[in-house]
């Protein structure tokens, strides 16, 4: 935790505060203090005591260390391109959080959090794909690097790409606001996943934001992954096509497509290559389209087909649970926390705070009893 002069506490404050949504009379009104006192404090000019600033982190939601440590380079590269005064995204102010957290539990050294997975990634030597057929061959390279085949289903996205140092969380933040974000870590990255939407757009998003933490952007923040087009945001639209790919694999889409038609008819195609896959209707008929596998008023039926319950039944289509739904928080990151709280190097209180209210305090491992003697362990 570093040390830090009054003017800088002041103005990590107002950023905190900015991201909330809150205004210096709505914070001052909630941790007792005029709005001239909070702004003499976010000037550096009045200095804040330690309960005041254990007050404010409470009504901002955050934890009062937060004020205390550096943030990602990423992040202030990134809001200072935006201008100090630019109020950040609901999922803009999420991200930051978790990169920090995630920071935070990889500076303790705990080997379950893995990011030396991504020293595979920069050994890969990724460069940006200006081409269809380059982000296609961008989305092979990932499956390998995630030691998945060239044709099989993903099945959890999310474990997959924490095998190359990506930490996907998730979070509901409504429907009016981006689809994901990406930022990259100095060493591996984190994602933040708006689990508002639908489970087949929720991984597309994700497979999305794993293009960029490939090619190495530094922070992202995307709104309607999938509707780029080349003249408007012509990298977006390649990390769309890889995004694609990636999920639903050329080959294996091309034989099991051709295969179920000819057998039973292009709805149940669809259908069990939607479910074998877990991709929705919209994004398969794009894939078959650009594959060139149907016409066009097959896609746009496609793209109305719903799997009913009788569908399930009698495909006998399997249903998994599904990912990144609600709050979820990446399987690495959960077990890294759990290992911390086992040795004694976080409270209970912090691991619960750090696994984002998806675990109970009951669910907690036991705290260790100690013997008699382990007292002689803090005698020098």
């Amino acid at each position: 935790m570093a040390d830090i002069d009054a003017r800088t506490l002041g103005e990590r404050i107002r950023d905190a505060r900015k991201r909330a949504g809150l205004s210096q009379e709505d914070l001052g009104r909630a941790v007792g203090l005029e709005r001239t006192a909070m702004n003499k404090i976010e000037g550096g000019v009045r200095k804040v005591t330690a309960l005041e600033l254990a007050d404010i982190a409470a009504a901002i939601g955050v934890r009062m260390s937060t004020f205390f440590e550096e943030p990602v380079p990423a992040l202030v590269a990134h809001r200072s391109s935006q201008g100090l005064d630019t109020a950040d995204s609901q999922i803009d102010a999420l991200l930051a959080k978790f990169a920090s957290e995630v920071e935070f539990v990889a500076s303790l050294g705990v080997d379950e959090l893995g990011l030396d997975a991504a020293d595979a990634v920069t050994q890969a030597g990724i460069t940006q794909p200006t081409t269809n057929a380059e982000a296609e061959a961008l989305a092979a390279k990932a499956r390998n690097l995630m030691s998945l085949s060239a044709n099989e289903p993903i099945r959890h996205l999310s474990d997959c790409v924490a095998q190359v140092g990506l930490l996907a969380f998730s979070r509901d933040v409504g429907k009016d606001t981006a689809d994901a974000g990406t930022i990259l870590l100095p060493r591996g990255g984190v994602s933040l996943v708006n689990s508002h939407m639908k489970i087949g757009r929720r991984r597309l998003a994700l497979a999305h934001e794993l293009g960029h933490y490939l090619i190495s952007d530094a922070y992202t923040i995307d709104w309607r992954v999938a509707d780029h087009s080349d003249q408007a945001v012509p990298m977006e639209s390649r990390l769309d096509r890889f995004a694609r790919a990636l999920l639903l694999p050329e080959d294996a889409v091309t034989r099991q497509w051709i295969e179920k038609v000819s057998r039973s008819g292009e709805r149940t195609a669809a259908i069990y290559l939607a479910s074998e896959f877990r991709v929705d209707m919209a994004t398969l008929a794009t894939r078959l389209k650009e594959l060139g596998l149907t016409d066009s008023e097959t896609v746009a039926a496609v793209r109305k087909y719903r799997t009913t319950q009788a569908d399930i039944i009698e495909m006998n289509l399997h249903v998994p649970l599904e990912e990144l739904n609600g709050t979820t928080v990446p399987r690495i990151f959960a077990r890294a926390v759990l290992r911390l709280m086992r040795d004694e190097r976080i409270s209970r209180e912090r691991a619960l705070d750090l696994l984002q209210g998806t675990v109970d305090e009951a669910d907690l491992p036991h705290a260790r009893e100690r013997r008699a003697d382990e007292i002689w362990n803090f005698v020098s």
